[in-house]
């Protein structure tokens, strides 16, 4: 549900509705004309689609020239049920699910797919990137937990890249073990004197930056089919 302090929308996002046979799953929708890529942004527990701070990354991304997705991976009757909560495979299924969504769409069905995850939904990001990697061109992760997505993290193939707080010294701890885990190409980037949550003045900026950097490297380089690096 939209609290007071929720972002209102722009002119160029709506409102829709993701539909996978019973499912219907709540989304922000915004796809600029001749859009590189879309993001598709999977929030973390205790958050939504109304995330202040996934729309301020997502805004950052539409004025460089990408379509973004903000959608809540639960309905509203699972959003306070721990089990659903933290089930890195359940919102993994809701992530690919959106992107087959998205595929059947006449805006995006021919963009290129980019996941950013925060807390446990870079987790669900990592494990659907795994399970079904076609047409993903990058990850990024805003203080996650890539660790969460255990087993699938060798079998990631998109370019990936964690952002953690230089303060968040626990998650710092949980991203190098997922990041050496990670067989694709990768980064670790350390924001310093930022916490978990970003809300130090001008770090949720670099995070926008990073995040920008890495998806129009990798949009780029995933359509004309250059290799990665090693």
């Amino acid at each position: 549900m939209k609290s007071e302090t929720s972002p209102s929308l722009t002119k160029n996002e709506k409102e829709i509705v993701i539909t996978s046979q019973d499912l219907q799953l709540n989304g922000i929708l915004s796809v600029p004309p001749k859009a590189l890529g879309l993001v598709l942004f999977a929030h973390g527990s205790g958050s939504s689609r109304w995330s202040r701070r996934n729309h301020f990354v997502a805004r950052e991304l539409q004025k460089n020239g990408f379509a973004t997705l903000l959608m809540d991976l639960l309905t509203p009757g699972e959003e306070n049920q721990r089990d659903f909560v933290f089930d890195i495979d359940l919102l993994a299924e809701r992530l690919i699910a959106a992107k087959i969504w998205l595929s059947k769409q006449a805006a995006t069905q021919y963009l290129k797919i980019g996941y950013f995850g925060a807390s446990t939904g870079a987790g669900a990001a990592l494990v659907a990137a795994a399970q079904d990697p076609q047409n993903i061109f990058a990850i990024v992760s805003r203080g996650g937990r890539p660790d969460l997505a255990g087993r699938a993290l060798p079998r990631v193939q998109a370019p990936t890249l964690l952002i953690v707080g230089g303060d968040d010294t626990i998650v710092i701890d949980l991203n190098q073990q997922a990041f050496s885990l990670l067989r694709c190409e990768k980064q670790l980037k350390i924001i310093p004197g930022a916490t978990h949550l970003f809300e130090e003045p001008g770090t949720l900026e670099q995070v926008a930056s990073f995040a920008t950097q890495w998806f129009r490297s990798h949009v780029i380089s995933h359509e004309v089919g250059i290799s990665p690096s090693p």
